[in-house]
């Protein structure tokens, strides 16, 4: 008897991990998805995430660390309107050590559902800015997760070293329903338009050739 393959995808509910989410199920994994609510000004993304779940007939977790807010939230302007939001990256826009907060967390889910791959939506064009986004970053936590479950887990970036474009080229052919992704920094009826992660969704769907779907303000 086949034994049934599975994953848990680190599910954000923005673009590049729902093709993620997307391709992992066309590779034939059962997959497990897992989001989090960290105090996000943009808490439409775990709603995203769970509507993009919900398409693809799969369980998700959404984890609420909101409290992480009080730790962090003095330096990023994803938690604290306080602070200005850019158009192009800046240190403020950075969450520190985020994804290695929920790689640790999504590491104890796949244990509990005896997963043995974990998938993010780390890709090429992140990888300059964001630490957490680098392959030499999660292969080294990879590492640590197997020392510290005694189990042999995979972690992953399907488009590590790829433009976000190529993501969203895949994702186009495997048929996400990018207009229920949510890929804005701030938490209004539709898109800004203007934050650095607007304007790289923007730009990633005009170099891929996708018709972009997503309605913003400006």
């Amino acid at each position: 008897m086949k034994q049934t393959k599975k994953c848990v995808i680190v599910l954000s509910g923005g673009a590049d991990s729902s093709t993620v989410a997307y391709w992992a199920k066309n590779q034939g994994y059962d997959v497990y998805a897992i989001s989090f609510n960290y105090g996000q000004i943009a808490n439409k993304e775990t709603k995203s995430a769970q509507k993009i779940a919900q398409k693809l007939a799969i369980p998700i977790k959404v984890v609420d660390v909101s409290p992480l807010k009080e730790v962090f939230g003095e330096v990023t302007s994803l938690c604290n309107a306080d602070i200005p939001m850019t158009s192009s990256f800046s240190d403020p826009i950075i969450v520190p050590f985020r994804n290695a907060i929920f790689l640790s967390i999504a590491v104890s889910y796949a244990v509990s559902v005896g997963a043995d791959k974990i998938f993010y939506g780390a890709h090429g064009s992140d990888e300059p800015f964001y630490p957490d986004c680098r392959r030499e970053f999660y292969k080294a936590f990879e590492k640590a997760a197997c020392l510290g479950t005694d189990k042999e887990i995979t972690i992953e970036a399907p488009f590590s070293g790829k433009p976000k474009s190529e993501g969203i080229k895949l994702g186009a052919e495997l048929g996400v329903p990018f207009e229920l992704t949510w890929s804005c920094y701030s938490d209004g009826a539709k898109h800004c338009g203007k934050c650095e992660s607007c304007v790289n969704r923007k730009k990633a769907f005009r170099e891929a050739g996708v018709r972009d779907p997503t309605e913003y303000n400006e």
